[in-house]
């Protein structure tokens, strides 16, 4: 069967890090998929606030997301920190990819273990019209420079 492969892009200038919840955990004893979504998610968000928007407000356009991809590499713990590495790439007129890398934190940082690597495929929208917008030139520019 043949399995997706994700190009991260090279560089990454933003990271946050995340707390494993106990609700995160499923019954094989480690990080479930739905929950490896739900930090995406997060990380996401973390992403764009750190650029002044919300998911619901990019200078006047919402997001909607249109696809994911993940591969999953390793297990991931309950207690454990998860650093989560964004960047936004390969823009359209009303769309554009997110990058995700996901690590374990070991050894203060030192030795940190691979988790996971998604994509998601975001698409700009208007809520109130209920129609797929342009990415608005102010948006465009901060998420190519980040």
């Amino acid at each position: 069967m043949p399995r997706i492969k994700i190009e991260l892009p090279p560089d990454f200038l933003f990271s946050t890090t995340i707390n494993v919840r106990i609700t995160d955990i499923n019954y094989g004893g480690h990080v479930g998929n739905d929950s490896i979504l739900s930090i995406i998610h997060e990380a996401r968000v973390q992403y764009l606030n750190s650029m002044g928007y919300e998911e619901l407000n990019l200078d006047g356009a919402g997001l909607i997301m249109a696809d994911v991809m993940i591969e999953f590499k390793n297990e991931l713990f309950y207690g454990s920190q998860v650093k989560v590495f964004v960047k936004a790439s390969e823009f359209s007129k009303a769309s554009f990819n997110l990058y995700y890398k996901l690590e374990a934190l070991k050894d203060n940082g030192n030795n940190n273990q691979l988790i996971a690597v998604a994509q998601t495929g975001m698409v700009c929208f208007d809520y109130t019209r209920k129609k797929v917008m342009p990415i608005p030139v102010t948006v465009l520019s901060k998420l190519s420079n980040n």
